[in-house]
């Protein structure tokens, strides 16, 4: 999906030229920064993160530490 995005010329310039500098592109740059953004709200990025982050949740929820029982008793 397309979306339109504006910069001032100032910014564009910017991220052009730190795009060169990494030897990569605009869209590069723009995908990181929009999944730091996800991260960054707790929203998962990708299938991946969105199945870690459900297993985390129903892993602390249904998991219930007992301490173990030795048997033996000090006197």
């Amino acid at each position: 999906m397309r979306k339109l995005i504006a910069f001032d010329e100032d910014t564009l310039d910017k991220l052009t030229q730190l795009a060169r500098d990494r030897m990569g592109t605009l869209q590069e740059l723009a995908d990181e920064a929009f999944a730091d953004l996800l991260r960054k709200h707790g929203v998962p990025v990708d299938l991946k993160d969105a199945l870690r982050k459900s297993a985390g949740v129903s892993k602390t929820s249904t998991s219930k530490k007992a301490t173990p029982k030795t048997g033996k008793t000090t006197s």
